[in-house]
């Protein structure tokens, strides 16, 4: 005898718009092959290629751009007496740029964009794709199927199949690429405080140099200005002064890029012995522990690379890969080579080396251009913060927060406030605590190279599941990011007591509150699939549900995408009545990054249609934005009322080969409705009605062989029609589920404190789920229940 659970199950796969049967044989393979490849490649022509790479210089290489004016300060806080050492410096500052920036990220890592988005948790989207690593099994085979979800196959006896066999059996292994996931993400928030500290704190600095009566606090006090205006803006976004950012970053690099050719000019050529590695060998044997410990500063020479790949947005690799080749890395290497050419003549001058080579006549203008530029690079880790924080909300990773949208035109620039206060203060804290760059920079360093080698990890099983390369170029790329990586790693550790720490306290804190978040999230996922109703039990209370019916719409919200979530059977057995239509919403969010309009939800029927009872899924990327209630109800309700059109036509009709109570099979197809009326299919799809908007062009079904029994069908099309349109004037009720976890009084203490004051804490202070869904007050409804771990 099956039990409720599986009987629940066996019906839900049952009677849905993914299980209607093929009544028109179109074929529209083609189509639909090509609709996916759209989100996959596209052509850009040359002159288009050129504007692309010169509008990415604003958003990806600010961060990157900025890194001389603090690198060699912070190389050697303390001053260099030998110039072998600069000419050793320069080297490693060279070979960092190379292998780093150039090599790893811009020609190899940028590849493994999702769909054009970049960072830690787009990697894991990517990974989750191809292996079920997922903690919260909240997918369905029909979430294949959307046009965004790319993934490529494998031969079953491949490296790669056991890769992922293995990853999907182990559930120790999930957790610890998910650990690494947010250890990755946490460091990327500490970009967002440190960044901006280091970039504005090292430019303001350059008052002081011109004018060395001023005191430091003064420098300080204009950073910290600088800094409050910089988040006071975000809400405003950048759209309307973007257009900003590529002309101040073009300038700045052609002006460090410039100044460094007239130090090259002014004190020799000398130091261009540094393109020889020999140097580097040198000035590791010869520096023995200060030289090792110098590696910190260097290190920050290839800061703003992580922000890269954060902040690929939606340019093409090959612009970004152009703009790096072209501009950013020779003016890099022009301004790192002018600098240490000034330093060898001038060995005094190495904790602002940078202002000190600039040629008189034109310094304040590079004083106002490398703010703004500050400005600029700080502006982007902000905006890669916000985004992996949009990104970790998805995958239900990080506490309910407002998420803003700031411009019409770009998905990717949002705004949270709630986060945006908290940087702002966390920066001006750091900015204002240590007053030197040295121990901002020993932070930032340690930020920085901790992302880099959760992205090399992660990198590996790219590689192996995504791109299927031959075992020898994986062990290759590994090998010899992680010798660079540890090494930096190494250094960086030295430096813990002399502001290292800061990162890693900062990331500690968002590290337990993403975890602790996640967890009670699982274990909430956990509770209501495994309490779920069981249709018979539906089905045992009749049409009426053992309650008075009356009129109006109930909007049941539940996290399961299948069955009746528990939060139902306590609704109904505590309240006398229930709405004449119910809708259990699920609004879930994939491992894409971005769900198309037309693709969004997926209805079934639940039960008889006596029932009224229907389940929409609604499913988001990691970048979309839930809309305003008015909006979302509109399209849930046209897609309700199409799904009842296409049912009552699928039951009106019939072939020679198909019944519509014919189980599903392999070979079968399912509908798209089109705005006109007509339905396409799409050969072994699992697509529910989407909404009116088709994603494939409408066309008149050809070759049908096709019998209407029109007139019961038409009448019971429109009787139901009509019943829906009078329970939706009646009212619409929004039926939230207001659970609370607390642990169970045999739970280890430990376990108490997670969930019963951290996770508590956490839940009292985020958003409530009626303001990310943008529910009206007056139509909320919450049914509260305790649950348990």
């Amino acid at each position: 005898m099956a039990s409720p659970l599986e009987i629940d199950e066996e019906n839900d796969n049952k009677g849905s718009m993914w299980d209607l049967q093929q009544k028109f044989d179109q074929p529209m393979d083609a189509e639909a092959g090509r609709l996916k490849n759209m989100y996959r490649e596209k052509k850009f022509s040359a002159l288009l290629l050129l504007q692309l790479a010169y509008q990415s210089l604003g958003v990806v290489y600010g961060d990157l751009g900025t890194s001389p004016l603090y690198v060699f300060y912070n190389t050697f806080p303390y001053g260099v007496d030998d110039s072998e050492k600069v000419i050793g410096a320069l080297s490693l500052i060279i070979y960092s740029l190379t292998l780093v920036p150039l090599l790893k990220y811009v020609f190899i890592v940028l590849r493994a964009n999702d769909n054009g988005q970049g960072g830690t948790l787009a990697l894991y989207s990517l990974l989750c794709r191809h292996a079920n690593i997922k903690i919260i099994p909240n997918q369905h085979r029909t979430d294949e199927k959307l046009t965004t979800y790319s993934r490529t196959t494998f031969q079953e006896k491949s490296f790669a199949a056991k890769t992922q066999r293995w990853l999907e059996q182990h559930k120790f292994i999930k957790s610890t690429i998910l650990i690494l996931v947010l250890v990755g993400t946490c460091m990327v928030i500490g970009d967002g405080i440190l960044a901006p500290a280091i970039s504005v704190l090292s430019a303001a600095g350059g008052i002081k140099v011109n004018k060395p009566e001023v005191d430091s606090g003064v420098v300080v006090l204009v950073a910290v200005v600088i800094l409050v205006g910089l988040f006071s803006i975000q809400r405003y976004g950048t759209d309307r002064v973007g257009w900003l950012f590529a002309p101040i970053v073009l300038l700045w690099f052609l002006l460090i890029g410039g100044i460094g050719i007239y130090n090259l000019w002014r004190f020799g050529g000398s130091v261009l012995r540094a393109f020889s590695p020999l140097y580097v060998y040198r000035y590791l044997r010869d520096g023995h522990k200060d030289s090792w410990l110098s590696l910190g500063g260097i290190l920050l020479s290839i800061t703003g690379t992580e922000a890269l790949f954060a902040d690929l947005a939606n340019f093409p690799v090959s612009s970004v890969q152009i703009a790096f080749t072209l501009v950013v890395f020779p003016c890099l290497l022009l301004a790192y080579s002018g600098q240490a050419a000034y330093l060898v003549n001038n060995l005094h001058h190495s904790q602002d080396v940078f202002y000190r080579c600039i040629p008189e006549k034109i310094y304040w203008p590079v004083f106002v251009i490398a703010t703004l530029a500050a400005v600029v690079a700080s502006q982007a880790t902000i905006t890669a913060t916000f985004s992996v924080i949009k990104q970790a909300l998805a995958h239900g990773c990080f506490p309910r927060v407002k998420v803003v949208h700031t411009s019409k035109k770009f998905l990717g620039q949002i705004y949270i406030p709630d986060i945006n206060w908290i940087l702002m203060v966390l920066c001006i804290a750091v900015t204002a605590g240590f007053k030197n760059q040295n121990q901002i920079g020993n932070a930032y360093g340690t930020a920085v190279v901790l992302v880099m080698l959760v992205t090399t990890l992660l990198m590996i099983l790219v590689m192996i599941l995504v791109w299927h390369c031959h075992w020898i170029l994986v062990v290759a790329f590994t090998g010899l990011s992680l010798i660079v990586e540890c090494t930096y790693f190494s250094a960086v550790l030295f430096k813990i007591n002399q502001g290292g720490w800061a990162p890693l306290a900062i990331a500690g804190v968002f590290l337990i509150v993403m975890y602790v978040w996640h967890y009670v999230t699982v274990k909430r996922y956990e509770f209501e699939l495994h309490s779920k109703v069981s249709m018979a039990w539906i089905l045992g209370l009749g049409p009426s549900l053992g309650l008075v019916r009356v009129p109006g719409i109930g909007l049941v919200y539940t996290e399961l995408a299948r069955g009746v979530p528990h939060i139902f059977s306590h609704f109904i057995t505590n309240l006398p009545a229930i709405h004449s239509v119910v809708v259990f919403i699920c609004v879930k969010y994939l491992p894409v990054y971005t769900v198309p309009e037309e693709e969004r939800f997926l209805v079934k029927r639940i039960g008889p249609k006596n029932y009224h009872i229907f389940r929409c899924v609604a499913r988001y990327g990691y970048k979309d934005l839930h809309k305003k209630d008015d909006d979302f109800e509109k399209k849930l309700f046209e897609n309700l009322f199409m799904f009842v059109r296409l049912e009552s036509m699928m039951e009106g009709c019939s072939d020679s080969e198909y019944s519509p109570c014919e189980p599903q099979t392999e070979q079968s197809r399912d509908f798209i409705l089109n705005n006109n009326g007509n339905t396409t299919s799409l050969s072994n799809t699992d697509y529910s009605i989407s909404s009116v908007d088709s994603i494939v062009p409408a066309r008149s079904p050809t070759n049908v062989n096709v019998t209407f029994q029109s007139s019961n069908s038409h009448r019971t099309e429109v009787d139901e029609l009509e019943f829906l349109n009078n329970s939706r004037e009646a009212g619409v009720v929004h039926i939230l589920g207001n659970t609370v976890v607390r642990a169970s009084r045999d739970s280890r203490f430990y376990k108490k404190i997670v969930v019963d004051y951290i996770y508590a804490f956490l839940r009292k202070i985020c958003r409530e789920n009626s303001v990310i869904f943008n529910i009206p007050h007056e139509s909320l409804l919450n049914v509260g229940q305790v649950f348990y771990v």
